[in-house]
């Protein structure tokens, strides 16, 4: 679990599907995704594969993420292992939050201390985050995590380039 003074980032659980699927049906959400909006299918499928990642207890994975004060589930937040963007294995920062959380920095907030637990406690040499040219607000957030753009990918089952943003580690070990 980690937190900030706003924030709670903790694991799914099952009692989850139903806010998530709050999250991941809208349409207004999920503009940015490949997928589009998901069904209560796949929203389930999507749960039940991040409570197996995290079995594998490897640090890695997508948290939920809760407001401190209403404890009520907002989005997520968590890193996603790509085996090969452009012949490289990458770790993705992901983050897709509610429409009403929109604006308050919680995306901001919520990916800096997932960046932070990465390169602190995983060692995470660096990170990536793999955006829709068109997605301006999640362009900001990775800009404010310090993280620069470094090209265009062409991802498997995508009909048009991300745009690939990075970040390395300050504390460098290798």
């Amino acid at each position: 679990m980690l937190e900030t003074d706003r924030l709670i980032l903790r694991k799914f659980d099952v009692s989850d599907y139903d806010a998530l699927g709050t999250i991941l049906g809208d349409t207004v959400v999920m503009e940015s995704s490949v997928d589009g909006p998901l069904s209560e299918h796949q929203i389930k499928m999507w749960l039940e594969h991040q409570l197996e990642v995290y079995k594998l207890d490897n640090g890695f994975g997508v948290l939920a993420v809760v407001e401190r004060v209403t404890t009520k589930l907002i989005g997520y937040c968590g890193l996603f292992y790509f085996p090969n963007i452009d012949g490289n294995s990458e770790i993705e920062i992901g983050y897709r939050f509610s429409q009403n959380s929109w604006g308050s920095g919680y995306a901001t907030e919520a990916a800096c201390v997932v960046r932070n637990y990465a390169f602190a406690s995983l060692n995470v040499q660096r990170l990536i985050a793999l955006i829709e040219p068109v997605n301006t607000r999640s362009i900001r957030v990775a800009e404010k995590l310090g993280m620069v753009f470094e090209k265009k990918v062409l991802l498997e089952n995508y009909d048009y380039p991300d745009y690939l943003y990075l970040i390395e580690n300050p504390d460098n070990k290798n």
